[in-house]
């Protein structure tokens, strides 16, 4: 089984700039999105032999996600059953017969950690509720986590010391996360690569340069471990300031 995700920074403008092509190229079994940017009714995709499922936040224009699988779900869910958490449309819990697959958009922390408060409580929520689903079927996690765990994970990992997506808080909640069952699928196949990212600013050529950050992930529950095949980053393809991450499952 081939999966995708991919934060598009807006589908809407995305889609200008070629998404449609290469979700047609890529074939994927499931293809998962974030950061959708819209509500109900703003965009005609519905990619013919998939199922699409979108959830929206309550703010116009502002984060959202949306899940295209070609395998019918035997159920959907939006959120994570708290309401604080689930006016912004970050979360997509698509159960299939084996498993099940969360689509989430982790809150940032924003300039001067305006939102750090906010995060950690998210990120406890968001983990006891992974750990909850995991309790009776397997789960994939994929999506932008909003964190660059290691220092490997990122360009300038001293200049960036307890900057949003890289401050001490934000990283120890990410080895909790790893540490409560779940594997970090690109460091299991490909612990010591360097120089590999999913992110770079629009600012200061970051792009062209590779001044990145690898903040989107594909984790999955650990007993699924000798299920993986292969894990895949996609820097070549453009669209977004994120580019796509994959994928290989045996499942």
């Amino acid at each position: 089984m081939k999966l995708v995700s991919w934060n598009v920074n807006g589908l809407r403008a995305c889609v200008k700039k070629g998404f449609e092509d290469y979700f047609r190229e890529t074939d994927a079994d499931i293809f998962c999105v974030q950061e959708t940017k819209l509500q109900e009714g703003q965009i005609d995709f519905s990619p013919k032999g998939y199922e699409g499922y979108w959830n929206y936040a309550a703010k116009k224009g502002y984060s959202g996600t949306a899940v295209f699988t070609k395998i019918k779900p035997v159920m959907v869910t939006y959120g994570i059953g708290m309401d604080k958490h689930d006016q912004e449309g970050r979360v997509i819990n698509a159960e299939f017969d084996n498993f099940q697959l969360v689509n989430v958009y982790t809150p940032n922390s924003q300039r001067e950690l305006a939102r750090l408060g906010y995060r950690q409580e998210w990120e406890d929520d968001f983990r006891t509720y992974l750990m909850t689903l995991a309790a009776r079927k397997p789960v994939i996690v994929c999506g932008d986590l909003n964190v660059a765990h290691n220092e490997i994970d990122l360009k300038n990992p001293k200049t960036n010391r307890m900057n949003a997506g890289f401050t001490d808080e934000e990283r120890s909640k990410m080895t909790d996360l790893l540490g409560s069952g779940f594997i970090d699928t690109f460091r299991h196949f490909y612990p010591d690569m360097e120089n590999i990212y999913t992110w770079w600013s629009y600012m200061g050529n970051a792009r062209p340069n590779n001044t990145g950050w690898r903040i989107d992930y594909f984790l999955t529950s650990v007993t699924l471990q000798g299920n993986l095949l292969d894990a895949y980053i996609y820097p070549e393809i453009m669209g977004s300031d994120h580019c796509p991450i994959g994928l290989e499952i045996n499942i």
